[in-house]
């Protein structure tokens, strides 16, 4: 079975999407790269940034859960 034929919405190209293709569905393969590298920068962040972007996250859950599970419904 071949692998489906896509168009990148960034360059045009005709690309196939293959089975673990890092970055977007809908990027071929050098379009998505640049994306692939940014992921990769939260190994580098010093332990002050790690704990700041935890205590971010933190709150970001406990408002989701709080906006889900509010007893006023």
């Amino acid at each position: 079975m071949p692998f489906p034929k896509k168009i990148c919405v960034v360059c045009g190209e005709e690309f196939e999407l293959k089975p673990d293709k890092p970055g977007f569905a809908n990027r071929c393969p050098e379009c998505s790269a640049p994306e692939a590298m940014e992921a990769s920068t939260n190994d580098e962040l010093d332990p002050v940034e790690r704990r700041t972007v935890h205590e971010l996250n933190a709150a970001r859950r406990k408002a989701i859960r709080e906006l889900l599970y509010r007893g006023d419904a």
